[in-house]
């Protein structure tokens, strides 16, 4: 029987080739990404059965790049790798179709049970984010209700703009109009009941759409 086959990405280069190291005896690495837009351009032409990745990365973070993944390939499991522990930000990573999501402090044998569980068509949520959570996990991490829900292309609006790019910027990067990153923009203020673009970039980084 083929190991699974595995994508990892994460922005930090040394990270990954730790994580290629530790999991190569048991599956197969097929490449390495550092930034979500290249990893979602990527990833259906190499065929994988998981992903690995981290939320914070450059460009387009990866719940972002999670959610454009499981909409080209809905069979993929991804597994989240990431330093936040944030109970929120994991039920978003579920409800867009996660099957696992790790803390990075977590021991190394907790990615490779995570992996393990993913391609069973399991779930595993690492202790450190459930601590304190009562009855069914998965039910409560999947079937979440999330209030003000911004749109991929919002997301992607937010993350250029929070990274310091200008409107004219983020509109050359996505290939719009300044006027429809505006739009975007202010949309998202009026949804989420913010009034600068100070507090919009402060929304931005307390969810981790920022890469650090």
């Amino acid at each position: 029987m083929k190991p699974p086959r595995v994508i990892l990405a994460d922005d930090h280069p040394l990270i990954m080739d730790a994580l290629k190291n530790l999991l190569e005896p048991e599956f197969e690495i097929v490449a390495m990404f550092t930034d979500g837009q290249t990893l979602i351009e990527a990833a259906p032409t190499l065929n994988p059965n998981v992903i690995v990745l981290d939320i914070g990365m450059p460009t387009m973070n990866g719940l972002i790049a999670g959610e454009w993944l499981k909409k080209l390939m809905p069979r993929v499991k991804l597994v989240y790798l990431t330093q936040n522990q944030d109970q929120d930000i994991a039920k978003e990573a579920f409800r867009f179709g996660a099957s696992a999501y790790v803390v990075k402090t977590s021991a190394a044998s907790d990615l490779v049970g995570a992996i393990r569980e993913a391609v069973r068509g399991g779930f595993y949520v690492s202790p450190l984010v459930t601590k304190g959570i009562v009855g069914p996990v998965m039910h409560t991490f999947k079937k979440g209700k999330r209030n003000n829900r911004l749109t991929l292309r919002q997301k992607e609006v937010l993350q250029l703009l929070a990274e310091g790019h200008s409107m004219k910027g983020a509109a050359f990067i996505l290939n719009v109009s300044p006027r429809t990153v505006a739009y975007h923009k202010y949309t998202m203020m009026d949804r989420l009941s913010i009034r600068s673009s100070a507090e919009l970039i402060e929304y931005a980084m307390k969810r981790s759409l920022v890469a650090v």
